[in-house]
């Protein structure tokens, strides 16, 4: 007898028997020596139906065997599969990856063993490689073949044309018709030629990786994927299936389900001979009995079933593979299997923290030569991978313009791509055009214009100029007076601030008076009213250099009456005054472009198409808002100088009235600044966002957004969150060419109440909300993102009881896709999904830019408030810094832009564009330590997971002023923050 228990604690192991054998080994253990001995072959059928023979030691356990057939792939994501075979009693198990193979497979020589999918994750997107994603389509056209994956007629035709698009390429009907001749996907494929060969004509232009990927996601949505039957009798002796999934057991009749028991229900599962049993939780609400019992054929059989329901259960459900118990000393009870692997999150973990290199694969079955797609990449590349990759591969950062190596400074990495966008490393972000002979990294999802946001930047560390000490002598040099780097702060920001200017004034303009895309009206509210303020500025910014110039002794005139800049300040600041009336128009001409887009389909586009070009660093309406938000640095700047003066200084006077000057001004804008922030907010979420159409609509008021955990009948799954002022939102990634967000469901915060559940349902850090309507279970990802959440939740809740009525239905679904009603029923008929969220189809999606911070809080699973992008406008800073990666020996000299939660980095001060960026949300920012062995002054680390960067500062002043401004966007700000920082706004 065999039996595993489940009690009702957090991180509770189903699949943890009472007796284990050997365990597996931590990541970073050395492995044991390969067990000697004799070798024998063993021939393993691969999904593409070749077959390969491995030699293995034969008392070797099967994992060695496992292991041998995923690294003769090069398969990153092993863990999802299998190898099965017929034993000696003709009944097809799985092979035990803790014993030795020749007590499982008997006479190896008459023995093909399978290499299969074994575990089926409820959502495809979870496998994070073009590889795994590839064999696992090769499963669903085997599973077609072999009539396991039953579905309509509508749904066959659907999948097969997919996979005739991978095969052959575009539509041609005499080709076409050739091929489906020559090769049968489904039984009775003939009746459903005519319906393959019309979905096939509307794939145009898809590349296998995206024919895999669609594939996928109409496979998943099917009753029967992944379902292995497995045949029993209830205790009536009713003949019934028995299958397992990642939710739980499962009860089929045929092929239809008539039953499923959820993981949570489940408390015990065990067998007695042939009895399989399956004890559950009580429930007073269930007509159930305690414990059900099926009959199987054999003992055997039963045994098999139950070890393949204690694998599953441990590897969607556990964190961590279940650890071996200790052996009893004189006899055993029971079966001692366990499963024996990483777990689906330790997977997730591994491929997300980039330990692994990019390969190539050969498609089998496809006559396509692509290149692999250039897509969206999930991982967290480490340094050390990404630096072996720049070896051979590099940009140049213009015409002619390389390092003194010949080698280009462009960041390079093994997922180099030519997308339009800035992401954490991407080539230029948007600029490089990847070579014909760079190695392109696997995909997340089928979308040639994006890179990942979260590939730290490497500036091909081996090619870049360095200096160790060459700035040493010079910064000796400087003046040592905090007030020189104060002033000097104003000098770096007001650089960043001018190119942010030149984006209105120079590129967009420039760009719209090519085009005919935007109403004179509009031209004349916006260009005008920014091109004073860039003539203003250039004059504001020669006027602080030259007085660094000589606070730096650079000029004849090296006397102490120039060693001050509250004079500068205050000149220049009095003459702003005269451009308030330029600075009202700002939010004016926010809002004329935002309804001007609404109403425009052309302009829309035209105003996207911007986006993606390298100078548009940032949404294009956070440029309008730019002149409001430097008011609040200069007010700062000159909050600080008052407090290093003492009221004698002969700078204190001009200071303290530059301060009145602007504090005036910024006390006039405020109000206009906030209410404008929250505008450009929504309309930026709105971008993210599909199947809404009211969401900017006044009164409404955006608080946070992040990663939470739903939990399902389908266990917990990641969903977005975005909470505002009257309705909760959760969404999943959707499938579109630009990976925004898919609304499944709405919570009106009206009548809702929030409370802790872990012990209920015992899973960290969970919250149950209930609505009027309906009520959700959310986990977050650790005890202080939960504490943001209960926090802005509850302040949420209470303020729409304190308004008049109850919240109107909050959200309209965007128009109907326009899409074929074969297609439409085959991809909606069986669906698991929220049915009622909105599809909106690829073709219709505007390039979009991949990492704002909704992808990046997508990716490090964290949540950012409103009042974290308040406190963000505040916290900006540009400037060189001197940066080294953890196993490099040289620093290289950036010029760094702080802003938007995110490091810009350029080559200089005076490049058009960042090369790359690196977004800071779950980073942490410490001192290095002794062990380090840093030994230089003004050191600071921002490092998460394995990703570690040391980044060095030319003074005191400048490296806290660094650290103050990191910090702020490594460390999320609580509600308690928000209420003390909008108080002290009040001027």
């Amino acid at each position: 007898m065999g039996e595993i228990e489940q009690r009702p604690t957090p991180g509770s192991r189903l699949g943890a028997p009472e007796n284990s054998g050997i365990s597996t080994l931590e990541r970073g253990q050395k492995p044991p020596p390969t067990p000697s001995g004799k070798l024998v072959s063993i021939k393993i059928q691969m999904l593409d139906d070749t077959q390969e023979a491995f030699e293995v030691p034969q008392r070797a356990p099967g994992k060695v065997l496992l292991d041998a057939v995923c690294n003769h792939l090069n398969l990153v994501e092993g863990d999802y599969f299998g190898l099965e075979f017929p034993d000696h009693k003709k009944i097809t198990v799985w092979l035990d990856l803790l014993k030795p193979i020749v007590k499982q497979i008997r006479r190896p020589k008459h023995v093909v063993v399978k290499f299969v999918v074994k575990f089926f994750p409820p959502d495809h997107t979870q496998l994070q490689e073009e590889l795994t994603r590839y064999l696992f389509a090769l499963q669903v056209k085997q599973d077609l073949a072999q009539g396991r994956l039953t579905c309509n007629d509508s749904s066959a035709a659907l999948l097969i044309s997919h996979i005739v698009q991978s095969e052959i390429g575009d539509f041609d009907e005499a080709l076409d018709r050739e091929h489906l001749a020559k090769n049968k996907y489904i039984p009775q494929q003939d009746a459903l030629e005519d319906k393959i060969v019309e979905f096939h004509h509307n794939h145009i232009g898809q590349t296998p990786a995206e024919s895999d990927f669609q594939l996928l996601e109409i496979a998943r949505r099917l009753e029967m994927y992944g379902i292995r039957l497995h045949p029993a009798k209830d205790r009536e002796g009713t003949k019934i299936n028995l299958a397992v999934a990642n939710t739980g057991i499962l009860v089929f009749q045929g092929f239809t389900k008539i039953n499923a028991f959820n993981w949570a229900k489940v408390r015990k599962l065990s067998f007695k001979r042939k009895r399989f049993l399956i004890k559950l939780r009580p429930d007073a609400n269930s007509a159930y009995q305690d414990t059900l019992e099926f009959l199987m054929a054999s003992r055997d059989f039963c045994k098999s079933f139950w070890k393949i329901c204690v694998e599953h259960h441990a590897f969607f459900r556990l964190f961590e593979e279940p650890k071996p118990k200790p052996k009893p000393v004189l006899f055993s009870r029971g079966s001692s299997f366990r499963f024996s692997g990483r777990t689906q999150k330790q997977v997730l973990d591994y491929v997300k923290e980039g330990g692994h290199k990019k390969v190539q694969f050969e498609r089998k079955h496809s006559k396509i030569h692509s290149v692999r797609s250039l897509a969206s990449q999930p991982t967290e590349l480490n340094s050390e991978v990404l630096e072996q990759s720049q070896q051979s591969a590099s940009l140049t950062f213009g015409e002619g313009a390389e390092s003194p190596g010949g080698q280009s400074c462009q960041p390079s990495t093994g997922s180099l791509t030519g997308s339009p966008h800035l992401s954490e490393l991407s080539v230029n972000s948007q600029g490089g055009v990847a070579p014909a002979h760079v190695t392109l990294s696997p995909n997340l999802s089928p979308d040639t214009k994006q890179t990942s946001p979260l590939i730290s930047p490497l500036l091909n560390d081996q090619a870049c100029p360095r200096t160790d000490d060459e700035d040493e002598g010079r910064r000796k040099r400087f003046p040592t007076d905090k007030a020189y780097f104060i002033a000097k702060e104003v000098s770096t920001t007001e650089r960043t601030y001018l190119k942010d200017l030149e984006v209105i004034t120079s590129w967009f303009q420039s760009t719209v008076s090519k085009e005919d895309a935007m109403p004179e009206t509009l031209k004349s509210l916006i260009f005008p009213n920014f091109e004073p303020l860039h003539k203003f500025h250039t004059n504001f910014l020669k006027e602080v250099e030259q007085r660094l110039a000589l606070w730096e002794g650079r000029s004849n005139a090296q006397i102490r009456d120039y060693q001050r800049i509250g004079d500068v300040m205050l000149k220049n600041i009095q003459g702003m005054k005269h451009l308030a009336a330029h600075l009202w128009k700002h939010s004016e001409a926010l809002e004329a472009l935002e309804n001007g887009i609404k109403s425009s389909r052309r302009l829309e586009n035209f105003c996207r198409d911007f986006e993606l070009q390298k100078v548009c660093y940032l949404p294009l309406n956070t440029f309008l808002l730019r002149p409001l938000h430097r008011l609040m640095h200069y007010k700062q700047v000159l909050e600080r100088l008052c407090k290093h003066h003492p009221p004698s200084h002969a700078d204190f006077r001009d200071c303290r009235a530059a301060l009145a000057e602007i504090t005036e001004m910024v006390a006039q804008l405020h109000g206009t600044m906030i209410k404008m922030e929250n505008f450009q907010k929504l309309h930026e979420l709105k971008k993210d966002l599909i199947g809404i159409d009211n969401l900017v609509v006044p009164g409404r008021e955006f608080i946070r957004l992040g990663s939470l955990s739903k939990l399902s009948g389908k266990g917990l799954q990641q969903r977005m969150f975005f909470l505002f002022n009257d309705v909760l939102l959760y969404t999943s990634r959707g499938l579109t060419a630009s990976n925004q967000f898919k609304v499944h469901g709405q919570l009106p915060l009206y009548g809702m109440t929030i409370e802790e559940s872990e012990d209920e349902w015992g899973v960290p850090h969970c919250l149950t909300l209930r609505g009027q309507r309906q009520s959700i279970i959310v986990a977050a990802s650790s005890r202080s993102e939960m504490e943001k959440w209960v926090e802005d939740i509850q302040m949420a809740i209470d303020l729409a009881e304190k308004s008049s009525s109850p919240a109107p239905e909050f959200l309209a679904s965007s128009p109907p896709d326009n899409k074929s009603p074969d297609e439409a029923t085959a991809a909606d008929q069986e669906s698991e999904d929220d049915l009622s969220a909105s599809r909106t189809s690829l073709e219709r999606q505007a390039p979009h830019r991949g990492n704002t911070m909704v992808h990046v809080c997508w990716h490090r699973n964290t949540s950012v408030s409103m009042v974290d992008f308040s406190i963000a406008v505040e916290n900006q800073l540009s400037g060189n810094l001197l940066r080294k990666f953890k196993n490099s020996n040289g620093w290289q000299k950036l010029w760094v832009v702080f802003t938007n939660f995110c490091l810009f980095f350029y080559k200089s001060h005076q490049d058009n564009h960042p090369l790359a960026s690196l977004p800071l949300l779950g980073y942490s920012l410490t001192i290095p330590s002794e062990s380090e062995n840093i030994h230089k002054d003004y050191v600071f680390k921002l490092h998460f997971k394995s990703h570690v960067y040391y980044f060095r500062a030319e003074s005191e002043y400048t490296f806290e002023r660094w650290m103050e401004v990191i910090r702020s966007a490594t460390s999320s700000a609580s509600r308690a923050h928000v209420l003390s920082h909008k108080e002290s706004l009040v001027y």
